[in-house]
């Protein structure tokens, strides 16, 4: 039973020794280029970042362009340091708690990485995009303000038919005063008077409304069409700094133009004139030739009133509801960088951001990499004694110098009890044995 024992024991320690080999010579495989292909990620990392680092500052001069190459350099430097750093030291660790310390320590490195890399990167993948996506949204800010102060200058313009009502009304009671129907008295007198001036100034506010329609339209027509190019500087071609200039020139005409359009609203004015309809009445003098007659234009002037204050009211109303309708937000244009741009609409770029951090973030990848197969050598080697590990090559430097302490004199046989009384063999002989147990070593290997 112990034999058998044993004999699994050796056969496991065997597979575990092959298993370990194996994945140090992938390793020793892999670290032959890993640091050339760190490089080339830290060099294009280093690329978008002098992108992004040359849209954020101003000017052109040597001065300039030698700042954004000095920090995309020290950024394509630190990246590569750190990860180089991370790459040895990560999977080296033993304990749990050294482990931990070197991940807190990656990932404070990362947030590093990406504060001082990757939105930059970002920026020079997505920031044209993202200042296109700015101009498009306040394109459609401006069509919605411009909308809804044309819906509000057109409704104040169906008032019109209210004040005509109005205006007919009186003329209508013009009418039959002048023919004797209301006070009794036919002719031009003092009702007829009244009546008439409060149609004349029906018939003025109505005018004033009917010649605010072609103004209304033809400020709406030059909004769309300023909207119009606007939308076409969104999507030109060319560089995004040069078209949001146009862009800022053409949405201050077109806030000069929604103003106006709000101040061709009539509502605010029938509002007023509704209000002075009733309050600003001149009672002519009574001209009845007796008593009866100027007691009947007194009823029916009071009469009059009551019905100036009812149509006062309905004009009011209705003006009221026009004021009342909801007004669209006041719209600005602000310009933006591309890096503004693209913090603010990072939810609309969610690849360019994934590429930007991936790119500097990628080497954390391989870390974890190693440290699995880091682990995996370990667990495998713990099973095997440290001198049953020994390649061919390191047994026979082992046995050149072990001959040469002993041929200077040099050797303490109490370190090596196992060799005392033990004949060494010739160097011949080892060669020889060597050169038969090659062949065995290499397949072994394999």
């Amino acid at each position: 039973m112990d034999d058998n024992r044993e004999r699994q024991m050796s056969q496991a320690e065997a597979v575990g020794l092959l298993q370990a080999k194996e994945i140090e010579g992938h390793l020793t495989a892999l670290d032959s280029f890993a640091p050339m292909a760190l490089g080339v990620l830290a060099v294009a990392s280093g690329i978008y970042t002098y992108l992004g680092v040359r849209a954020q500052l101003d000017g052109s001069g040597a001065l300039t362009l030698f700042a954004a190459v000095a920090y995309s350099l020290a950024v394509s430097v630190a990246i590569f340091v750190f990860w180089s750093y991370m790459l040895r030291l990560t999977p080296a660790m033993r304990t749990a708690r050294s482990r931990l310390g070197m991940l807190l320590t990656m990932a404070l490195g990362s947030l590093a990485i990406v504060a001082m890399s990757s939105w930059l990167n970002a920026a020079a993948l997505a920031g044209s995009a993202a200042v296109e996506q700015h101009l498009a949204l306040t394109v459609q800010d401006y069509q919605t303000e411009l909308e809804q102060a044309n819906r509000v200058a057109v409704a104040s313009q169906g008032l019109q038919l209210d004040v005509s009502r109005a205006r007919q009304a009186f003329e209508d009671l013009s009418t039959q005063e002048a023919a004797g129907n209301l006070s009794g008295t036919s002719g031009r007198g003092a009702v007829f008077r009244v009546l008439t001036s409060k149609g004349d100034e029906l018939a003025a506010l109505e005018s004033q409304i009917e010649a605010q329609g072609p103004l209304i339209e033809a400020a709406f027509s030059e909004g769309n069409a300023i909207l119009s190019r606007m939308r076409e500087l969104t999507a030109a071609a060319g560089p995004v700094s040069e078209r949001s200039v146009v862009f800022a020139e053409e949405s201050v005409r077109l806030a000069g133009l929604i103003a106006r359009l709000r101040q061709l609203s009539v509502a605010p004015v029938v509002d007023r004139a509704a209000r002075d309809l009733a309050a600003s009445v001149v009672l002519p003098e009574l001209d009845g030739p007796n008593d009866s007659i100027r007691g009947a234009q007194q009823t029916t002037i009071e009469s009059v009133l009551e019905l100036l204050g009812q149509r006062a009211e309905s004009l009011r109303d209705a003006a009221q509801e026009v004021i009342a309708l909801p007004a669209a937000e006041e719209t600005t244009y602000q310009p933006i960088s591309a890096a503004d741009a693209v913090l603010r609409y990072a939810g609309d770029f969610i690849p360019s951001w994934a590429g930007a951090i991936a790119i500097d973030l990628l080497p954390a990848v391989l870390v974890f990499m190693m440290m699995v197969a880091q682990s995996a050598i370990r667990e495998d080697r713990a099973m095997t004694n440290p001198e049953d590990t020994m390649t061919l090559r390191e047994l026979r430097a082992a046995m050149i110098a072990y001959r040469g302490l002993d041929s200077a004199g040099l050797r303490d046989d109490t370190t090596v009890p196992e060799a005392q009384g033990t004949d060494l063999p010739s160097q011949a002989e080892t060669d020889t044995a060597f050169d038969k147990v090659a062949p065995i070593d290499r397949s072994l290997r394999k």
